[in-house]
């Protein structure tokens, strides 16, 4: 399928004037000015951050109530339960606060609930496990904005909530005001009566923030703060939160603390995952985070924690080789999954002309069919929902293209369904099997009544167009300054046009390409190619095309060289 290429707007004006005071690169003022930079002083901030860049907590609603409340439950010494969602986020979540309150208070206590049996969100087999427990207040944390009837069911048992969240609270029938759980304190940026500056932190930012207010009226050290920034950027990475302001600072210092880290954890983690340092976010993202994430769609989440809190070397080693087995589990299951969507959807009649992908197999793992649906959207291009069989209903998850709402498509068929939820890109779903057949069609006519064309072709995004010449030592030092790179901040593609093979290109296993491209008789700019193996023949002929690519830094036999990673070819 032929990509677009789209050059992404700048202000010309704005680029003009920052090549005057800053003096650098016109195509790296090109890039601050579509990152909405003006000035100098603006340059000088994004390329220099500073933890004193970060925002006062207290202005977080209700972070003074949640304070107060711990404050409480640490005099009395009650028990506390750290309560978490089974992905990244919020096992992350769990193991910051765990490991920052441990130090002043003991009577902790953790819980992840269990993805297949209690599903996301406050259970009330969790809230069960607390009054067996005898625990009088729960920090719920990555979920708990929209548990308005779970808090209730609590508050009469006599167990409190503070709640850590930054999804979108649930809107009232009459859409007047948002439905807040009635907690002690429920900290959300993203309520509508939250005027904190930052709307974009994950949910263990939230937590990271309490830990914050907590620490400034108890006055402990602030390195015990920056000692969390480790487990607090995997949070970050993970959860594809936007990596500008206050997370783009947390995440540049947690990359620098993750890549010293002294957790044996983490550094058993980052051996197994066989990632070299230093970490960037995509280390994260395709190395780490696939790790914790398996122990939640494969097996128990707490597995994920216990690894996280783990001080000793040979369980945390021990603890790490589980993870990873049950990554490869996961990947084996995403494997078969993708298989045999692949080849059902081909066998459908008309297949081609259809604008979406839905599928039922009552035998796919519950736990990994929303990664099946991500990866038929890359193949096909086109909304997808993937649907397994769980305690006799179908249940799944879709995933969209950019820019089309497939929340909107999904809801327009919700008198078919149990329940769902989600949001524009990606959304869950329960309904009877014996409606899988109509939820198929009517979905197909609410994706084709609204996806435009554009929206069902591949974009290749450009942030501007340069030549091999231009990519120099400066050009990069100051290029690896636009990092940690995430969604806001996304990591520059260029397009270098009339590039010719220099006769070292080579076809390489599983479809990849190893080339070796110049321009005007340029030195070879060397790069990889993944998955796009099929141009070989084109990129060899000697004809003159352009080139799409992002440039990352490679190490090979203790040498650094900068190389291409190649997303498309125009020929």
């Amino acid at each position: 399928m032929r990509k677009r290429w789209t050059l992404l707007p700048a202000d010309e004006a704005v680029a003009d004037h920052l090549h005057e005071v800053l003096n650098i690169s016109p195509v790296l003022c090109r890039l601050l000015a579509q990152r909405g930079i003006k000035t100098f002083d603006e340059a000088k901030t994004f390329f220099r951050p500073d933890l004193s860049q970060l925002h006062d907590p207290f202005l977080m609603r209700d972070m003074d109530k949640a304070v107060g409340r711990l404050e409480s439950a640490f005099s009395k010494k009650e028990k506390i339960l750290l309560y978490g969602d089974y992905d990244v986020d919020g096992t992350t979540s769990v193991a910051l606060m765990y490991g920052f309150l441990s130090k002043h208070h003991r009577q902790l206590d953790y819980y992840i609930p269990d993805r297949h049996k209690e599903g996301y969100g406050i259970s009330m087999a969790g809230i069960g496990y607390a009054q067996q427990n005898g625990i009088s207040l729960i920090v719920a944390m990555d979920c708990g904005i929209r548990a308005v009837e779970q808090v209730a069911a609590a508050k009469k048992l006599g167990i409190d909530f503070i709640i850590c969240d930054h999804h979108l609270p649930e809107a009232r029938p009459d859409a007047s005001e948002a439905c807040i759980p009635d907690a002690v304190a429920v900290l959300d940026p993203m309520r509508p009566d939250c005027q904190y500056p930052f709307k974009g932190l994950s949910g263990c930012g939230v937590a990271f923030k309490l830990a914050q207010a907590i620490s400034r009226v108890k006055n402990w050290p602030e390195k015990d703060l920056v000692n969390l920034l480790d487990i607090l950027v995997l949070s970050i990475a993970a959860d594809i939160v936007p990596m500008t302001g206050e997370n783009r600072v947390l995440a540049h210092f947690g990359l620098k603390r993750l890549n010293r880290t002294r957790r044996t954890g983490l550094r058993a983690l980052i051996e197994k995952s066989g990632r070299r340092k230093p970490l960037a976010i995509s280390g994260i993202v395709f190395g780490i985070a696939p790790m914790l994430n398996a122990a939640g769609r494969i097996g128990d989440a707490e597995d994920a924690v216990k690894l996280l809190l783990s001080n000793d070397k040979n369980t945390a080693a021990d603890n790490a080789r589980f993870l990873a087995h049950q990554n490869e589990l996961r990947k084996e299951h995403d494997r078969h999954i993708l298989l045999e969507a692949k080849r059902m959807f081909r066998e459908m009649p008309g297949w081609e002309e259809r604008r979406s992908i839905l599928l039922f197999q009552k035998d796919w793992h519950k736990g990994v069919v929303g990664i099946g649906a991500a990866r038929m959207v890359e193949h096909f291009h086109r909304p997808v929902i993937l649907l397994t069989q769980s305690q006799g209903k179908a249940v799944g998850s879709a995933r969209s293209v950019p820019g089309f709402n497939v929340y909107k498509a999904i809801k327009s068929c919700e008198d078919l369904l149990d329940n769902f939820g989600g949001h524009d890109h990606a959304a869950g779903m329960t309904l009877p099997v014996e409606a899988v057949p109509e939820f198929r069609e009517r979905f197909e006519t609410a994706v084709k009544n609204s996806i435009t064309e554009e929206q069902l072709t591949p974009e290749v995004k450009l942030s501007a167009t340069i030549d091999f010449k231009d990519i120099t030592p400066k050009f990069w030092r100051i290029l690896k300054q636009f990092a940690p790179f995430g969604p806001g901040n996304r990591s520059p593609v260029f397009a270098t046009k009339n590039v010719v093979d220099s006769g070292k290109s080579r076809l390489l296993k599983n479809d990849h390409l190893r080339v070796s491209l110049k321009q005007n008789g340029s030195v070879p700019m060397q790069g990889m190619a993944f998955g796009l193996g099929g141009h070989f023949t084109k990129v060899h002929s000697k004809k003159p095309f352009h080139v799409a690519y992002k440039i990352e830094e490679e190490m090979w036999k203790g040498d650094k060289y900068l190389r291409m990673v190649v997303r498309d070819f125009w020929f």
